[in-house]
């Protein structure tokens, strides 16, 4: 099936996106990695090592930026000021690389966005001709503010970060999906794969997952879990779904032509 994830005129096969935070070491990670065969990997620079700790192990020593799409991310900033300064970090570090997640938060219990500073870092940020991807609340008018800022793509979360909640305002995604031209997709919340298939039904066009890998009892085999989930989420959103029907049965084979019962004489 020939259906790429376009992100920034850049084209993947994988609509699968992970983390590589809250594995027990890189080599997990990167086993984990290819498991779910992404293709794009999240870095959180305030808490992982891509080169700014000299002496220390690099990520990139096991996830080349020559194979993965690095994909920096400023967790862990609660200002649009430090999650500028982090990207502009990353960029440095990464050779001028312009593809990054923007997440600015609100309040250290929940993790949920703050959304004034979060509009406010990417308006910043575009300006300064990077290309962004944004974990956003689900709002669809924020959303689309996002995407008119100049967004590359819009993430919004499903449920708490971390909380394996799943999806828990279906109908707000559909709102953001229906209305953007940019690619949406599902950030923060999922904790199994029949998470992960339901976005994928409702239309996003991509996941993203750390948590919900890294966090199972296997995290290589959910990580295989996930990547077919992804695919078969994506398959049914294209197949089309039956309608619903309630108190509406018919049978699945043709009835005409049957044998009819003998009747008495």
């Amino acid at each position: 099936m020939n259906d790429p994830l376009i992100i920034a005129g850049k084209t993947y096969s994988s609509r699968l996106l992970v983390g590589t935070g809250k594995y027990k070491d890189f080599a997990e990670t990167r086993e984990a990695v290819d498991a779910a065969g992404a293709e794009i990997v999240t870095v959180a620079i305030r808490r992982t090592n891509i080169g700014q700790h000299p002496g220390e192990q690099s990520l990139l020593d096991v996830l080349p930026p020559s194979r993965y799409t690095l994909l920096p991310n400023t967790a862990g900033c609660y200002t649009a000021e430090d999650a500028v300064r982090t990207l502009r970090l990353a960029r440095e570090l990464l050779d001028g690389h312009p593809l990054v997640k923007l997440e600015v938060l609100g309040d250290p219990s929940n993790l949920y966005p703050n959304m004034p500073e979060t509009l406010k870092a990417a308006e910043t940020l575009v300006k300064e001709g990077f290309d962004v991807m944004v974990y956003c609340s689900d709002d669809p008018i924020q959303a689309k503010r996002l995407e008119e800022i100049g967004c590359v793509a819009v993430m919004p979360l499903a449920s708490i970060i971390g909380s394996g909640m799943g999806i828990l305002n279906p109908w707000n995604l559909r709102l953001i999906i229906d209305n953007a031209k940019v690619p949406v997709l599902v950030d923060a919340g999922v904790g199994t794969a029949s998470d992960a298939a339901i976005a994928m039904e409702l239309g996003c066009d991509a996941v993203l997952m750390n948590s919900a890998i890294a966090h199972a009892r296997q995290p290589v085999l959910m990580a295989s879990a996930m990547k077919h989930a992804v695919l078969a989420g994506r398959e049914a959103y294209l197949a089309g779904r039956m309608p619903r029907k309630l108190y509406s049965a018919e049978s699945s084979s043709p009835t005409s032509g049957m044998i009819a019962p003998a009747r008495g004489g």
